[in-house]
């Protein structure tokens, strides 16, 4: 489909949104809420960062897995994908923990192709490589 390839690189803004960490994040025309939740001084507008993180770990996974068994001509209905993530504490690494649903009659070897598969998608190769940060701040002047 013309005009739907992913850009090399992506853009993702956050601009405090009134209350104490209530931000409204725009990725190209599509505006998210983020927000902490009352518990950690936030109004609980949205999700946390943190939780955006499982839910884009999921959502990457649930088209990944679909994308593919469409290219493969392969009917496998319904999908669904759970995510848990734990962050890191000292002396235990991040955990992810994904659990994908798909019909019960699907065929064996389509199932363990489609676990593979989940693995590949672009936030869990992400995720599981390197990562290189190049962060600055910048100084302008804010109007009040």
């Amino acid at each position: 489909m013309p005009g739907s390839e992913k850009p090399a690189r992506m853009k993702a803004s956050a601009i405090r949104d009134g209350g104490n960490f209530k931000h409204t994040v725009q990725v190209r025309d599509h505006m998210l809420t983020v927000d902490e939740p009352l518990g950690a001084g936030g109004a609980d507008a949205g999700p946390d960062p943190q939780e955006l993180l499982a839910a884009t770990l999921a959502s990457c996974t649930a088209i990944t897995i679909e994308m593919y068994a469409a290219r493969k001509g392969w009917d496998i209905g319904h999908v669904e994908v759970d995510v848990e993530y734990s962050p890191a504490e000292r002396g235990c690494p991040t955990k992810f923990e994904l659990v994908m649903r798909v019909p019960d009659d699907v065929p064996e070897e389509q199932v363990e192709r489609l676990r593979a598969i989940a693995a590949k998608c672009p936030v869990h190769r992400a995720l599981d490589g390197e990562v290189m940060f190049d962060e600055r701040i910048q100084r302008v002047h804010m109007a009040a």
